[in-house]
């Protein structure tokens, strides 16, 4: 496909939070990553208003382990006062992801800034250097890395097994009024199911199930604003590899 890429992302811990699980002040991670997640460590490795990452699929390599932590959350009302609370995360996750950039058409006062090409060469620089940004597996606690690699080549805990796994509904990612054009914010859900350490991403026109959260506008962002990908590509050929 074009513009895709495969990165690998790795780390110690991961924490991809279960809304239903922070009603008691306590968190517990889904045992797979969101669509929103992947999408957001896409855009840790490059993105630009112009373009809008859609994640294809993401192979599971380690088995899914969880491990419970004490946590001291800070509580915002009190000065000097902190709660006790257990946090689920995700033991050693590693994946593999499959992700590819489209442009925006909702912004069309960028178009200035549709070059394909350019913006695939930064993305593929950005990701060989570990991204542009910090790298999260979820929440900020939970440091992650990226790098380039072969999807599917590397062998998985999963590799092996005959029988497809479900998770029951999960939320799939967030509709933003930028990339939808309607001046509202959603929540996606969807039911995942994996086989042989493989879960497939619908597109996020495709899910299911769309819930309305509350009303949003779009940020307003001009070409002033941002630098374009022939700059930035011009800038990256000067510096050193």
């Amino acid at each position: 496909m074009r513009n895709q890429i495969c990165f690998r992302v790795y780390g110690k811990y991961g924490l991809f939070t279960d809304p239903l699980t922070k009603l008691g002040g306590e968190k517990s991670s889904y045992p797979i990553p969101t669509y929103q997640a992947l999408k957001g460590i896409a855009e840790s490795i490059y993105w630009k208003p112009t373009i809008i990452y859609i994640v294809d699929e993401v192979r599971v390599i380690n088995p899914i382990q969880m491990e419970s932590k004490g946590m001291r959350p800070l509580v915002y009302n009190k000065l000097d006062s902190s709660n006790l609370a257990y946090y689920s995360y995700l033991r050693h996750p590693v994946y593999e992801v499959k992700v590819h950039f489209e442009f925006n058409k909702n912004r069309p006062d960028l178009r200035k800034d549709y070059n394909e090409n350019k913006h695939y060469q930064i993305l593929k620089r950005s990701l060989a250097k570990g991204g542009r940004r910090d790298i999260f597996l979820g929440t900020r606690e939970c440091q992650g890395y990226v790098e380039p690699c072969d999807f599917g080549v590397a062998p998985g805990a999963y590799d092996e097994d005959q029988n497809s796994q479900f998770f029951g509904t999960m939320v799939h990612g967030l509709d933003y009024p930028d990339e939808t054009g309607i001046e509202e914010l959603r929540v996606r859900l969807w039911q995942p199911k994996m086989e042989k350490g493989v879960i497939v991403f619908p597109r996020p026109e495709e899910c299911p199930i769309v819930r309305s959260l509350h009303k949003m506008s779009a940020k307003e962002v001009r070409m002033e604003d941002i630098q374009t990908a022939d700059l930035l590509l011009a800038e990256l050929e000067v510096e050193p590899l």
